[in-house]
């Protein structure tokens, strides 16, 4: 039973000492950007139309984009955190030596 709080403990402080917190909140903030962005510049064709003819069934593009959307700012999201907590590893892991 000890072990297990130990070892709950000691990952706290791991994802507080790699700041996975801070760097989720940023990476959400980015993604949601970055989906902002290439939803507005397909939607509004802001580069141009798009070319040739597509069909999207049911919804049309709009909602198809934001499904686009979602899924880009959710990899985007997980992206920029992993690459910010492993920054702060590999800074964290050379400070030791």
């Amino acid at each position: 039973m000890s072990d297990e709080g130990s070892e709950g403990s000691s990952t706290a402080a791991l994802i507080e000492a790699l700041g996975v917190k801070r760097n989720a909140t940023i990476g959400l903030l980015v993604g949601f950007a970055v989906a902002v962005a290439g939803y507005a510049i397909r939607v509004f064709e802001l580069l141009g139309p798009v070319g040739g003819a597509r069909s999207y069934p049911i919804v049309g593009p709009e909602a198809w984009f934001l499904l686009l959307a979602v899924v880009f700012a959710s990899a985007t999201a997980l992206a920029v955190t992993l690459v910010l907590t492993a920054i702060r590893l590999i800074g964290l892991s050379t400070a030791e030596n």
